[in-house]
């Protein structure tokens, strides 16, 4: 969608989504299961499905390696609904 003036506007956000659904999210993209992910981060595939349930916190060294072997920035993971625009209080 574009304006008058073709600029582009920015993108609205859609839907809501936890931490542990941004995981999931990056991990079905890219056709990995929660063994595979596992076996490239180092974090059990227990571990895994605590974090994509939300049961787990992510914490910054994990979401550091899922970041990596999802190939994203890890506040892709850690703030999957930030809105820039938003106040922090």
């Amino acid at each position: 969608m574009t304006t008058k003036n073709d600029e582009w506007l920015p993108a609205t956000k859609q839907i809501d989504v936890t931490v542990g659904e941004s995981v999931r999210i990056l991990r079905e993209l890219q056709g990995l299961s929660q063994n595979q992910l596992a076996e490239r981060t180092g974090i059990p595939q227990s571990t895994l499905s605590a974090i994509e349930n939300n049961t787990v916190s992510l914490g910054i060294h994990r979401a550091k390696q899922l970041a990596i072997a999802l190939s994203c920035h890890p506040a892709v993971l850690c703030f999957p609904g930030w809105d820039v625009n938003q106040r922090v209080s």
